[in-house]
């Protein structure tokens, strides 16, 4: 049976209301850690008021040797 392990990242919004995202971070963090054996399992966002993204949360998982 596989056995994994998870790792939850929280990267934070921009800008006067929120809602802006640093793509680029993201992306490099994503990729340093898919080198590594990890893989996005979900994401979803966290709003505030008028819809406003607040947070981005990715949950990646990698398997256990």
């Amino acid at each position: 049976m596989k056995k994994w392990e998870y790792l939850v990242l929280k990267f934070d919004s921009h800008g006067i209301t929120g809602g802006k995202v640093n793509t680029d971070e993201i992306e490099n963090k994503l990729n340093r850690l898919g080198k590594d054996g990890w893989e996005v399992a979900t994401t979803f966002t966290t709003n505030q008021s008028y819809g406003n993204t607040l947070f981005v949360v990715y949950t990646l998982k990698r398997e256990i040797e």
